[in-house]
């Protein structure tokens, strides 16, 4: 990692590495407002940061509900919740929500969605063309379709990026435990220890 990344990128690195034997600390859960302001949460898979700077990646079909009420203009606040299992660490990464469809039009999104459509698996590709998430129970065969491109992406494909502005590292292992919170203040990214 360079200097030019959040301070807050290594710890979560380092709990990426420490964690790599166990498979859900791949996973995290994101917390949403939709237009209705109800809450919703889910479970998402971290695909990885928008370089530069500090914008997690995650994937969404765009028929689902998440998508069409950040389309329909629903809060884009959100907050990432995500825990590390082996070290016991715990980072809530809060910030704005960003879709990036099939009708993107600048350079950089169309190459950051074409980029992780290709590094998903087959078995997560094909999800994009079963029916639309949330609907009644489609046919079985429906659940069977032809395998897309894995060049191209589905236009069901949408990449969605949370830019973080603040997070809030707890360690739960130590007596006491450790909390850090990093802020971002024009531009500069500030870090403190607080009290868990």
């Amino acid at each position: 990692m360079n200097d030019s990344l959040p301070p807050w990128r290594s710890p979560i690195a380092r709990a990426l590495h420490r964690n790599r034997s166990s498979p859900q600390a791949r996973y995290f859960q994101l917390a949403t407002v939709d237009i209705d302001l109800r809450p919703h949460n889910r479970t998402l898979v971290f695909r990885g940061w928008l370089e530069p700077g500090s914008q997690l990646q995650s994937v969404t079909d765009v028929r689902s509900s998440k998508a069409t009420n950040l389309l329909a203009g629903a809060s884009l606040l959100a907050e990432a919740c995500w825990y590390f299992p082996e070290t016991r660490e715990q980072f809530r990464l809060s910030g704005t929500l960003r879709l990036v469809t099939a009708e993107c039009t600048t350079i950089s999104d169309y190459e950051a969605r074409q980029q992780v459509w290709k590094q998903m698996s087959d078995a997560g590709r094909i999800q994009f063309e079963w029916g639309t998430p949330g609907a009644a129970r489609s046919a079985p065969e429906t659940f069977n379709p032809l395998q897309p491109d894995p060049q191209q992406p589905s236009a069901n494909f949408c990449l969605l990026l949370l830019a973080v502005t603040k997070v809030v590292q707890l360690e739960l292992r130590g007596d006491p435990q450790n909390c850090y919170s990093y802020e971002i203040l024009d531009g500069q990214w500030y870090m403190r220890s607080i009290n868990p």
